[in-house]
């Protein structure tokens, strides 16, 4: 074990493309969904978390739970 933290590989090639929207085609619902909950006031729905506090670790953004839930 060293002294120093070791990096990544320079050579390693990525497991996912660099966009994952090349991935995604245009009539997939997903898109459906993404654009449908992003136009919903998530905060006037009751839904708390919506504006991330100041101190702990950050969590998930509650859009992309139920994004996630719906798509499901």
């Amino acid at each position: 074990m060293g002294r120093f933290v070791v990096g990544a590989e320079r050579d390693q090639t990525t497991l996912f493309p660099p966009c994952l929207e090349d991935w995604i085609a245009d009539d997939n619902p997903v898109r459906v969904v993404d654009a449908f909950v992003d136009a919903l006031d998530l905060g006037a729905f009751g839904f708390t978390g919506v504006d991330a506090a100041a101190t702990g670790r950050p969590g998930y953004h509650p859009a992309a739970l139920l994004k996630l839930y719906v798509y499901r």
